[in-house]
């Protein structure tokens, strides 16, 4: 249930690290392991409190003092903006982007801006941010973006007719769509980065006992939820969990690969709806029109 493990002693001295939703779970774990291999490690978060303790303990542990806070809240396009615009105006370089930061199972939700919100957070923002930090990842090249989905894209399909899924909405349904949706952005987004040197990282953690199930949990009945419970004890701990993340980010094995999907630490063949790239351009363009992109 372990899952792989990055074997990578890359180290990351003189690079900048970006990491959304890094105080937490596996994000956290990513964080710790680029501030240990020397990297500038900047902590994306909604939540400044707990991202500042995180930071605090990140120093601590690494012996890395180059890890910083910025605000980030993938569910208000503005937020992302604002965010960008720190980014360029007060870093030199960014060499990883890790789009980590997600949510899950939750009721129907609105963003700021009056998207879904699996499909807002998970897919949108990150697309945006992304978008927008591509000239500085084009200037500090050999550079990557890692993209975490989940296994739950098998179960999904892009509801082009309905993507805020305002005629049928369910849970599972808007979180698979929107884990489909980072693997199509990730293979559209190697392609327009082909000859760049930057490439692209799309991958499953693997099952793991973070809050981002939260909200599942507390939906389930209380005889559902003593069935789960024991299985709790076999899923991945946060530091397992992150080892694809970590592994998509250095291993050296990787440098000259892109736009593929991975678990535990190697590369896996997605479900075949993750394959289609004439819905993944689909995407790509209804994407950028709901964000305002050109």
């Amino acid at each position: 249930m372990a899952g792989g493990v990055c074997r990578s002693k890359a180290r990351l001295d003189g690079k900048t690290v970006l990491i959304t939703g890094a105080n937490t779970g596996i994000g956290k774990e990513t964080a710790l392991d680029m501030a240990q291999r020397g990297a500038r490690v900047i902590l994306a978060c909604r939540d400044m409190t707990r991202a500042r303790i995180a930071a605090d303990e990140i120093r601590q542990r690494s012996g890395n003092g180059n890890v910083v806070v910025k605000k980030l809240d993938l569910a208000s396009l503005q937020s992302v903006r604002d965010l960008v615009k720190d980014v360029q105006e007060n870093e030199a370089r960014l060499d990883i982007l890790i789009n980590n930061a997600g949510i899950m199972m939750c009721p129907k939700w609105e963003t700021e801006d009056g998207f879904e919100m699996q499909f807002g957070v998970n897919h949108l923002g990150h697309f945006l941010l992304t978008n927008c930090l591509l000239d500085m990842l084009k200037k500090s090249a050999p550079s990557r973006i890692v993209v975490v989905a989940s296994r739950a894209h098998q179960r999904g399909r892009i509801h082009f007719d309905d993507i805020n899924l305002d005629k049928s909405y369910s849970p599972g349904k808007s979180y698979s769509q929107s884990k489909l949706a980072n693997i199509l952005f990730c293979r559209e987004l190697a392609t327009r980065l082909q000859g760049t040197g930057v490439t692209v990282y799309s991958l499953h953690p693997g099952v793991i006992h973070t809050e981002l199930g939260r909200h599942f949990l507390s939906t389930l009945a209380m005889w559902k939820k003593m069935i789960v419970m024991p299985f709790s004890l076999l899923v991945k701990r946060p530091w397992e969990g992150a080892q694809t993340t970590i592994y998509c980010a250095v291993d050296e094995s990787q440098a000259n690969v892109s736009g593929l999907y991975y678990s535990d630490c190697a590369p896996k063949e997605p479900a075949p709806q993750a394959l289609d790239d004439a819905a993944a351009k689909k995407l790509w363009d209804l994407s950028a029109s709901m964000v305002g992109l050109a």
